[in-house]
C-alpha cells in the first residue's frame, strides 16, 4: 500500500499537470481557436462564416462547439469501460499512459492542419481532446490514495498550479514563433501555430514520464470478469446505488453537474468569443488568456487557503458560483476590449480554483475506507463529461439558431443558477462534512 502524503509521490502526480495543461492552454483556450477561427474566417464582420465538414455546412465556431460535445460524449462513454478494467487490473497507469499517447501524438498530428485539411484537424482535435480528459479520470483518482483527507485540498490546488506554471512556459516559447517568425526564417504564416501544436504533444509526452516513473501502478485488486464492457457500467451503477444514499455527496454532484456545464465551455470558447463578437487580433487574445492563466495561479490558491482556514468548501463554491453568474451576464454586455481583459481577469481568478475545490471537495464526500476510489472518480468525470456535451452542444446550437454567441452566453448563465441552487441545499444538509478539520 503507497504510504499518503510522501512528498516525491505527490510531486510527481503534479507533475502530469504540468505536463498535459500545455494542451489545455495551447490547444484549448489560445492558439489553436484563434488559428481555427481565422483559417475558417471570410475576413468580414458583416457576415457568418461557414465551412464545409464532409459536404454539410456549419457555422464555423459551432462545428467547433459541436466537435468538442462529440469528444466529451465519447470519454463519458468510454471511461467506465477503462476505469472498470484499471480497476480490476490494478494498472490504472497504463490507461494514463494510453490516454497521453494518443493526445500527445494527435497534437503532433495537428501540424498538418491547414483549411485544405479541415477534416483532418477536427477529427485529430477531438483525438487530442479524448486523450487529454480520458487520462483525468486515472490521474484525478490518485488524489485520494496520495494524500490524506486534510491535505486533499492542498494536493489538489498543487497539481493545478504545477499545471498552470508548465503550460505557460511553454506557451511562452510558443509565442516567440508565433509572433516573431522572422527570427526563424519562417514565411508561411500558418507554420508558427502549426509548430506550437507539434511542440504541445512532445511537451506532453516527454514530461509525463514523470509521474509515469514515479506513481504506484494503482491498487492491486485484481479479479476476472466476464465482461469487462458491461462492467464498467455496472460499476457505475453501483456507484450511483451508493451516492443515492448519501444527500450531500449527491447534491455535490448535481451542483458540480450544471455548474461544469458553464465553467469547461467557457473556457472552451472564450477566444472564439473574442474573436467572433469584439474582432479582436489575435495577438490581443492570446496575451488575454495567457494573462489569464497567471490570474489562475493565485486563484487556485486562494480557493485552497479559504475553503481550509476560511469558510468551508461548500462556502467557497457558492461564492465562487455567484461570481461566475455575474461574469456570464457581463459578457452578454461587453463591447470594448478593455471590458474583455478586465472581464478575463475575473474569470481567471476564479478559473482555477472552482476546478481545484470541485475535485476536492468531491474527493473528500468518498467513503474514505473505499480502497480503490477509480469508479468514484469515473462517475465524477463522467458526471463531468455529460455537462459538456450538454454544455458545448447547446452553446453551437443556440448560436446557430439565433446567429450570436451572446445568446450562447446567457445560457450558460441558466446553467450557473442551476448549480447555485443545488450547492445551497448542500449546505443545507450537511455543511460541516467538507470543513477541514
Amino acid at each position: 500500500m503507497q504510504a499518503k502524503n510522501d512528498k516525491k509521490t505527490i510531486r510527481s502526480w503534479a507533475y502530469f499537470d504540468w505536463a498535459n495543461s500545455a494542451y489545455n492552454l495551447v490547444i484549448t483556450s489560445t492558439i489553436f481557436p484563434a488559428y481555427y477561427t481565422i483559417i475558417t474566417s471570410d475576413k468580414n464582420p458583416d457576415t457568418i462564416d461557414y465551412v464545409n465538414f464532409f459536404g454539410r455546412k456549419f457555422v464555423n465556431s459551432a462545428l467547433y462547439s459541436y466537435a468538442m460535445a462529440f469528444a466529451f460524449l465519447v470519454i463519458a462513454i468510454l471511461s467506465p469501460i477503462l476505469s472498470s478494467i484499471a480497476d480490476t487490473r490494478g494498472n490504472k497507469k497504463v490507461f494514463m499512459q494510453m490516454f497521453t499517447y494518443l493526445g500527445s501524438l494527435a497534437c503532433c498530428g495537428l501540424f498538418f492542419f491547414k483549411i485544405e485539411t479541415l477534416e483532418l484537424g477536427v477529427i485529430l482535435c477531438v483525438i487530442a481532446a479524448i486523450g487529454f480528459w480520458g487520462s483525468l479520470v486515472f490521474y484525478n483518482s490518485y488524489l485520494p490514495e496520495i494524500a490524506t483527507v486534510d491535505q486533499q485540498d492542498k494536493v489538489s490546488a498543487k497539481g493545478f498550479t504545477y499545471g498552470y506554471i508548465g503550460s505557460i512556459i511553454l506557451q511562452i516559447i510558443c509565442f516567440v514563433f508565433v509572433f516573431k517568425p522572422d527570427w526563424f526564417g519562417i514565411t508561411d504564416s500558418s507554420i508558427p501555430a502549426r509548430l506550437s501544436f507539434f511542440m504541445v504533444g512532445i511537451w506532453w509526452m516527454v514530461f509525463a514520464q514523470i509521474p509515469f516513473r514515479n506513481l504506484p501502478k494503482g491498487s492491486a485488486n485484481f479479479k476476472a470478469e466476464k465482461n469487462v464492457f458491461t462492467n464498467g457500467f455496472n460499476e457505475l451503477n453501483k456507484v450511483w446505488l451508493q451516492v443515492k444514499k448519501m444527500a450531500y455527496l449527491k447534491r455535490f454532484l448535481y451542483a458540480f453537474f450544471f455548474y461544469s456545464m458553464g465553467v469547461q465551455t467557457v473556457m472552451l470558447v472564450a477566444t472564439i468569443f473574442g474573436e467572433k463578437e469584439l474582432h479582436l487580433p489575435t495577438e490581443k487574445l492570446i496575451a488575454t488568456i495567457l494573462i489569464l492563466q497567471l490570474v489562475a495561479i493565485p486563484g487556485a490558491m486562494l480557493m485552497s487557503y479559504l475553503s481550509s482556514k476560511k469558510y468551508g468548501n461548500v462556502n467557497v463554491l457558492i461564492g465562487v458560483v455567484i461570481i461566475w453568474i455575474g461574469s456570464c451576464v457581463a459578457a452578454y454586455f461587453i463591447r470594448t476590449e478593455y471590458q474583455f481583459y478586465a472581464l478575463a481577469a475575473v474569470i481567471g481568478l476564479i478559473m482555477g480554483g472552482i476546478q481545484s475545490l470541485s475535485r476536492s471537495t468531491y474527493s473528500k464526500f468518498l467513503p474514505q475506507e473505499s480502497p480503490d476510489h477509480t469508479s468514484f472518480f469515473s462517475f465524477y468525470d463522467v458526471t463531468e463529461k455529460v455537462a459538456l456535451v450538454f454544455g458545448m452542444f447547446s452553446f453551437g446550437y443556440i448560436e446557430e439558431y439565433t446567429g450570436s454567441m451572446r445568446n450562447s452566453v446567457i445560457a450558460l448563465t441558466v446553467f450557473f443558477i442551476l448549480g447555485l441552487v443545488f450547492l445551497l441545499f448542500l449546505k443545507k444538509v450537511e455543511p460541516k462534512t467538507v470543513v477541514v478539520e
